[in-house]
This record gives structure tokens, sequence and C-alpha cells, in this order.
């Protein structure tokens, strides 16, 4: 059937755009930015009959498609979507061409390379998510690392080289220790199954009955290449690098989509694979996503450039995701998916802000703004919403995510003590320090500097990025279950096997009494 093309569409049309932008003249700018942006486009259409052909009521993966890949090792060419893969690539699907219309001005140099790199970037991303073959997941992953290292490197900021290097090395490493457990894991199925093979379907039904010190190991290997991509505390040191010496393009994917192949990872693989490990684990990891929530928020108050208070905030907003993954119930973790695609769309609005005042002031530190409500009103209301969104403000779409976290944890019968909610839910206040102190710093008071007495207000061209996604902020905000609909089945599966392990462990323990 068509229909099961469909994925593998979405997944290469940015790649072939790539292609057929090496067939572009350089000189001619324009017509590469236009060919950029509609491939971009139609990938965005194309993952739209996605979403309308996928069947919310249905458990397992939809738009399957298999085709053999290297046969000696059972690898294999294995892609499908559940209802998370679903709104994480619609997520990437809808914030890439808007951060490539947002580059139109602000990228004079190199643009050719640039858009080939971020249309490679987008078939990574998107790869990502639909990979159900553990080799080919990998792929994904490290080919993802390759164009965002030339992203930083080239187009950023003073210190680019410095930034790009320590985001190569950190995600290298990482990667590193999850190909070990991929290859260990494959052969240690070989002991049941016969053969060797990577494709995740299989090996999630092999995992939970291997020894628990070899469970331990390999979800350690899973869970570290994770952490540091979401990044969790203390695994997070390499973010502000990369945010404030990125080029606002780059800022806005890695925020809007990169931090999130973290959080999935955890959701995909080592929940479902590791079940038991995974409950064992659950409150350390948990305590360590709550210093998390807290220091990112108490660093971000005290920071004087606007993008680097944003980079901790994402630190912080991060660690609530992690925290509803682990604490593992239907609340929880679907908390934990909208507010993976909140994160993307209000810290994406954030950053493509922050660069839109900076293109006119070439600053970005707040000291340098204030009193500016008069000379940028349109400026000044679209950062308001966008900023409440971020704080959880209800009604927006924060509020959603960030509310069914905390509900989830206080009631997770897995980390079965309502202190984790309690000290999470000092981040929410925290988040509206550090927010509404900088807008007001930047916003309000009186205009002193005399460098923005003549600065000018948004643009239609970067109004039009930003109206689309204010209007999922209150979508979100007002009818959440258009797209938590989609993701529910998906999660009540993978804690189906998660509860099957808790029940058997519980007979166990009474059994021995």
């Amino acid at each position: 059937m068509i229909e099961n093309y469909f994925l593998t569409a979405t997944i290469f049309i940015p790649l072939i755009g790539s292609v057929v932008l090496l067939f572009i003249s350089s000189e001619k700018k324009n017509l590469l930015k236009y060919t950029a942006i509609s491939f971009s486009l139609i990938t965005f259409i194309v993952s739209i009959f996605l979403y309308f052909g996928f069947d919310s009521a249905k458990t397992g993966f939809q738009f399957l498609t298999k085709l053999d890949w290297i046969k000696s090792l059972n690898v294999s060419y294995h892609i499908g979507i559940d209802g998370i893969s679903l709104l994480l690539i619609l997520l990437t699907t809808f914030i890439t061409p808007l951060t490539l219309i947002s580059a139109w001005e602000s990228i004079q140099k190199k643009v050719k390379e640039f858009l080939f790199f971020f249309l490679v970037l987008e078939t990574g991303m998107i790869g990502v998510f639909a990979s159900l073959d553990l080799f080919l997941f990998y792929i994904f992953w490290e080919a993802m690392l390759i164009p965002m290292y030339f992203i930083i490197g080239i187009w950023g900021g003073e210190r680019k080289i410095y930034a790009a290097i320590k985001f190569f090395l950190y995600t290298m490493f990482g990667s590193l220790l999850m190909l070990v457990a991929i290859i260990s894991l494959g052969i240690y199925g070989m002991g049941s199954l016969g053969y060797f093979t990577t494709d995740f379907l299989i090996l999630k039904n092999v995992a939970p009955q291997l020894a628990q010190s070899v469970q331990l190991l390999m979800f350690l290997g899973f869970a570290l290449s994770f952490a540091i991509k979401v990044p969790l505390f203390p695994f997070h040191t390499w973010l502000p690098d990369a945010h404030v010496e990125a080029p606002t393009a780059g800022s806005v994917i890695l925020a809007g989509v990169l931090l999130k192949m973290g959080t999935y990872g955890l959701v995909r693989f080592c929940l479902p694979m590791f079940p038991q490990v995974s409950i064992d684990v659950a409150p350390y990891i948990s305590i360590l996503a709550i210093i998390g929530i807290i220091y990112g928020a108490l660093v971000a108050m005290v920071q004087p450039d606007m993008k680097k208070l944003i980079a901790y905030s994402s630190v912080s907003h991060l660690g609530f995701v992690v925290l509803g993954i682990f604490a593992m119930n239907i609340e929880s973790m679907q908390g934990a998916v909208i507010q993976m695609v909140n994160h993307g769309l209000s810290t994406g609005a954030l950053f493509l802000l922050v660069g839109m005042i900076y293109d006119r002031r070439h600053t970005r530190l707040i000291s340098e703004y204030g009193g500016i409500a008069k000379q940028v009103p349109i400026f000044s209301t679209i950062l308001l919403i966008v900023s409440l969104s971020s704080i959880g403000l209800p009604l927006l779409n924060g509020f959603i995510g960030e509310f069914l976290i905390l509900i989830g944890t206080f009631k997770s019968s897995v980390l079965n003590s309502w202190w984790y909610a309690a000290f999470a839910a000092t981040g929410v206040i925290f988040a509206a320090v550090y927010m509404l102190w900088m807008y007001q710093r930047v916003v309000f008071g009186k205009l002193e500097n005399p460098k923005n007495e003549k600065l000018t207000d948004l643009n239609n061209r970067e109004i039009g990025l930003l109206i689309p996604i204010l209007l999922f902020i209150v979508w979100i905000g007002i009818y959440p279950s258009t797209f938590l609909n989609k993701s529910e089945e998906s999660v009540k599966n993978i804690l189906r096997d998660v509860n099957q392990i808790k029940t058997e462990l519980v007979n166990t323990t009474l059994k021995t009494n």
C-alpha cells in the first residue's frame, strides 16, 4: 500500500533536497533558500498524512516497512511509528521550515552549505524517531552529529570551535557506549534466538530475560548516551556553550528537536527492553532529574545573556520530562510526551525571538535593553506569551505537561513518595522568577540606552513564522486531547511491559516471605 511509503518519504525528502542544492550555483542565494524551504515544507505536508492515517485505537507500530540491509547480521531497514514517535516527527517537520525561514537574513555566508547541512540534519532527526532496528537507529543518531557540528563550528559565535568540539566529544562518548550495548545485546540474544539481530521488536522480548547484571550494564550503556543528549544533570555542561555559540537556527533546532532524542531514547528503548532495571534505578534517575530542575532554574536566574538563560531553562524543563518518564504511570508518561512537544515549541520560539532582537542590536545582554515596549510592541507581546507558555501558565501548552507530570509523580507507585513532586514543583516557581525577571528587565522600565531608540519592530516574515508556533501554544493549552489521544495507547503499551515485571517482582517477594 502507498501509505506504507509515507514514512520513508518523510525521512528522505529532505535528503533529496540536500542533493538538489548541490546542483544550484552558490551565487543564487535566494533560489537556494526557496529550494531548501520548499523541500522542508513538502516533508511537513507528507508528515501530516502520517497524523491523519495513524489509528489511535491500535496498539503497536504503524506504517511499518522492513527491507533486508545487511543479511548476514540480520540488520534491516526497519521503520515504523507509534503515537509517541508520531508527535516528535511532526514537531521536527513543523519546526524545520520555520527555522530555515528565520535564517533568511541572518545567514549570508556559505548559504548553500548551511542549507545542505540543515536538510541532512532533518533526515537524521526523523530517522531516529522512526527506526525500529537498533543499528539503523545508531546510524541516524550519528548522522545528526555531523551536520550539527558544522552548523555550530562554521556559523556560530566567537567560541564556536570550542563549543562544536565539546558538543561532538560529549555526544560521541555516549554514542560509543550505546554502540557497545547494541552489539552486546545482539550477541547475548543469540543464546535464545540462535542468530544475531539488531531488530528492536525482537530484542525487546529477549532483553528482559537476560541476567540482571547484564541488563544493568546494557541499560547504563543506553541510558548514559541518552542522558548526555537530554542533557540530564550532571551531563549538561556542553549545552550552554553549544546554545550560546550556535547561530539562531542551530539553537532553535537543538532545543526544539535534538534534546528530545535523549528523552525519546529513554522511553523507546530503556523502559521496554530493561523494565526491571528501569524500576530499580527510577528513584536515582528521578533525583538527578529534580536536581536538574532546581539547578537549571537557579543558574538561569543569574545569567546576564538571554540565550544562556534560555539554555539553562532547558536543563530545568527536560528534568521534568525525565521525571515524568521514570514516575512510570499513565499521567506522568503522557505529561512527559506532551512536554517534549511543548518545550520544542516554547523554547524554540524564545530562541527565535532572541535571534530577532540580536539581529537588530547585535547583543544578547539583558543589561543592554530595558524600556523597549513602546519601540517594539509586537515583539514585546509575543515574547510575553511565549514566556508565560514556558513558565506553565494555565491555558497555554506548558501547563498541561507540567501538571500531568506532577500529578503522575505524586501518585507514582515506583517512586512511592510525594517528596519528588514537592521538590519538582519548586521548579515551576523558579521558572516564573527567571523568565518574568528577564522580561521585566528587557521590556519594561525606562529607555536609558539610546541605541534602543531606533529599534524596529518585527517584520511580516518574522511575525508570519511565529504565528504558527503561537497557534499550537494556545491549541495544546486549551485542547491537548488532539495530541494526547495519539500517544495514549503507545504509552499504555510501554507501561504494560513495565507493570508486568513489577507484578512479577511483588509476587516473588510475597512467595519469599
